[in-house]
C-alpha cells in the first residue's frame, strides 16, 4: 500500500500514509524514525494452522502454545529484540496504561490495554482482531507507546491515557506521532441503537461517526475516525491512519467479527508492536 502523506503539521491526520508492506508486516513511514522499530504484523508468515493460519500472536487464544511461541519469536526477530522482550498485556478493554522498564513473562501479563516505555530493547506488543492497534512515538524524547483501542477503550480514553503516561517519561504530545493500524472499518461495523445512544450521550457531535445501515434502527460506526478525532482534541502532533480493514481482508488479517459471523469458536490475534532500538 502506498500513498502520499500530507505535509506534517501539528494536530493533523492522514488517511493513507506511505508504508512498507511485506507479507509478514506493515510498516508506516511515519514511524520509520531513527532509533525506533515497529510493525503491524499481518496473519502471514507464521506456523499456526487451521483458523489460526498462520502468524497468530495471541497468547490468550486456544491455538497450540508452541506455534504461538514460534510466531512471536519471529515477530521479535523482525523487531530486533529477543523473544523474551516482546511483551503483551492481558487486555480488558480499559483505559489503563502500564509504564514498562523491564519485560515480564506471558503468565505475568498485567491487566491493562496500553503500555509506554523509555527503555531500549523492549517491544511493546498489543493484540487485536478488529479493535484498533495504536502505536505512539516521540523520537526526540525517546519514548514510545502501544495501545489496544476497541470501542470501549477508545470511549473510556485509552489513547489520551497513553499520551499522559508518555508525558511522565518526558514525551511531549505535540512532538508525538500516532499511527492507527488495521482495524474494522465503518463499512463492516454495524451497531445497534443502544450503542449509538451511548456515544451521543457522551457528545452529540459523535453523530458524525454514524451512518444509517440497511437494518432499521441500526447504524454503521466509524471507529478509526472516532479515534482520530479524540487524538486531534488531545493535541497530538501527527496522526496517521493506515485505512486497512481487518474484516474485509481475510488474506492478511484476523477478524473477531468475521469469525463470529461464521460461527467459529475462536480466532487469531494480530500483533502491533514498537520498540526503542538498543544503543
Amino acid at each position: 500500500m502506498t500513498s502520499e502523506p500530507m505535509t506534517s503539521q501539528p494536530m493533523t491526520s492522514e488517511k493513507r500514509p506511505r508504508s512498507r508492506s511485506a507479507a509478514v508486516a506493515i510498516e508506516a513511514e511515519a514511524l520509520q524514525l531513527p532509533g525506533i522499530t515497529h510493525a503491524f504484523f499481518t496473519r502471514e508468515g507464521g506456523v499456526s494452522g487451521g483458523q489460526y493460519a498462520s502468524l497468530n500472536g495471541g497468547v490468550g487464544s486456544s491455538d497450540d502454545p508452541v506455534s504461538v511461541g514460534e510466531n512471536r519469536r519471529r515477530m521479535a526477530a523482525y523487531l530486533g529484540v529477543s523473544a523474551s522482550h516482546l511483551i503483551g498485556l492481558y487486555q480488558v478493554h480499559s483505559p489503563d496504561v502500564i509504564t514498562v522498564d523491564a519485560p515480564w513473562r506471558d503468565a505475568e501479563r498485567p491487566r491493562a490495554d496500553a503500555m509506554v516505555t523509555a527503555t531500549p530493547g523492549i517491544a511493546l506488543g498489543v493484540s487485536s482482531a478488529d479493535c484498533g492497534p495504536l502505536l505512539f512515538a516521540d523520537p526526540q524524547a525517546g519514548v514510545v507507546g502501544a495501545a489496544h483501542a476497541g470501542w470501549k477503550g477508545a470511549f473510556a480514553g485509552v489513547a489520551e491515557a497513553t499520551l499522559a503516561a508518555m508525558e511522565t517519561l518526558g514525551a511531549r504530545r505535540e512532538a508525538t506521532t500516532v499511527v492507527l493500524g488495521p482495524m474494522i472499518s465503518r463499512a463492516a461495523y454495524e451497531v445497534g441503537p443502544e450503542f449509538r445512544a451511548r456515544f451521543l450521550e457522551q457528545d452529540p457531535d459523535n453523530a458524525a461517526f454514524f451512518t444509517p445501515s440497511a437494518r432499521e434502527g441500526h447504524a454503521m460506526f466509524d471507529l478509526p475516525a472516532y479515534i482520530v478525532a479524540r487524538l486531534v482534541r488531545a493535541g497530538v502532533g501527527r496522526i496517521f491512519d493506515t485505512s486497512l480493514c481487518t474484516y474485509g481482508d481475510e488474506k492478511r488479517f484476523y477478524s473477531y467479527r468475521r469469525a463470529t459471523h461464521r460461527g467459529e469458536g475462536d480466532y487469531g490475534r494480530l500483533i502491533a508492536a514498537i520498540a526503542l532500538a538498543t544503543r
